[in-house]
């Protein structure tokens, strides 16, 4: 997955921030497993569970830190 995508942390609001957020997310999972046949074999696993929801939040979290420190959380 050597594509080009991201091309700026900068959105305009903070709800694109959350966006791009859960993006940044999902791409680094399709990154660390881009087996698609493993991602979907392994889905009804941790989407039936709540420890593993838990951490899929924590790490959307932590990238909306990124990109909301990026925006200087969007003051003007």
């Amino acid at each position: 997955m050597a594509d080009t995508w991201l091309n700026s942390l900068i959105t305009a609001t903070p709800q694109e921030g959350f966006e791009l957020a859960i993006t940044l997310s999902r791409r680094g999972v399709k990154y660390t497993q881009p087996d698609t046949a493993v991602l979907h074999k392994l889905r009804p696993e941790y989407s039936n569970d709540a420890h593993e929801l838990t951490a899929a939040s924590q790490v959307i979290a932590i990238n909306f830190q990124t990109v909301a420190a990026a925006n200087n959380y969007w003051r003007k």
